[in-house]
Parts: C-alpha cells; sequence; structure tokens
C-alpha cells in the first residue's frame, strides 16, 4: 500500500531539527534518540516510526487529503541508510573519534535537509539505483 509523501517529507524535517540540534550540543542521548527512530523506521516503514506515527495523529487530520503517493520501500530503505549513518554518529559521540560523530551527524543532516527543503530523497534515489543495477545483474 503506498505513503502519503508528505509523511516522509514530515519525518525529515523533524529528524533535520534534532540532528542539528546535536551537532550544536554535541548531545550522544539526542543522537540515540534519532538512532532508535531510525530503527523504528527501517524496521516498521515510516508509517511506524515515531515521526511517522506523529504525522499520522497529529499532522494528517489537519491537512487535506492526500494528492501524491509513493512506494514505501524507498522511504524505508532511507531510513536503513539513517540508522547506518546514525549508528556511526553514535559511536563517534560515544567512544570516539569525535570527527566521525560530526562527520556522520552532517551527512545524516544533509539528507535529511534535501528530502525536507526540496523533496529530494537521497536514500530513495540510492535504493532505485541499486534496483536497478540488481535487475541489470540478475
Amino acid at each position: 500500500m503506498d505513503i502519503d509523501v508528505r509523511g516522509p517529507r514530515f519525518g525529515a524535517a523533524v529528524t533535520a531539527a534534532v540532528l542539528a540540534v546535536v551537532l550544536v550540543t554535541g548531545s550522544a542521548w539526542l543522537r540515540a534518540w534519532q538512532t532508535l527512530a531510525f530503527l523504528l523506521g527501517a524496521a516498521g516503514g515510516v508509517r511506524r516510526s515515531p515521526y511517522g506515527l506523529l504525522f499520522a495523529k497529529a499532522v494528517r487530520p489537519r491537512l487535506g487529503p492526500p494528492t501524491e503517493f509513493e512506494a514505501p520501500e524507498p522511504p524505508r530503505f532511507a531510513q536503513a541508510v539513517g540508522l547506518l549513518f546514525a549508528g556511526l554518529g553514535l559511536v563517534g559521540y560515544t567512544l570516539g573519534p569525535g570527527w566521525l560523530g560530526l562527520a556522520a551527524t552532517g551527512a545524516a543532516l544533509a539528507a535529511a535537509f534535501l528530502n525536507a527543503a526540496f523533496g529530494y530523497c537521497l536514500g530513495c534515489e540510492l535504493y532505485l539505483l541499486a534496483r536497478r543495477v540488481v535487475v541489470r545483474v540478475g
């Protein structure tokens, strides 16, 4: 079942805000929260992520009906990519080196901002590229 494209963009906006605060404060706890959010999104899909649930309960009822939909697999893959960067960032913030935490958080922030501001989901594009490569090879 396809999903409302506004949900992942809302999640990306919240993610970008959280990651910006992480970069400013260096909070490993907030970084751990974002890692958990990515884990839940990768495991259960964006609808079951904390930001997806917030969108469904608090935001979507205030909006008009969706006019654009997308398959759930690319955003779910994007959550897994986010989880990878969040995990690296969490390791960097908690165990070191500190530059790893900053770099991974900055990369995740850039990707979340692209999705939130411009609707360009970098992880989704990676998913589609991987699918094309698998089809050509297989």
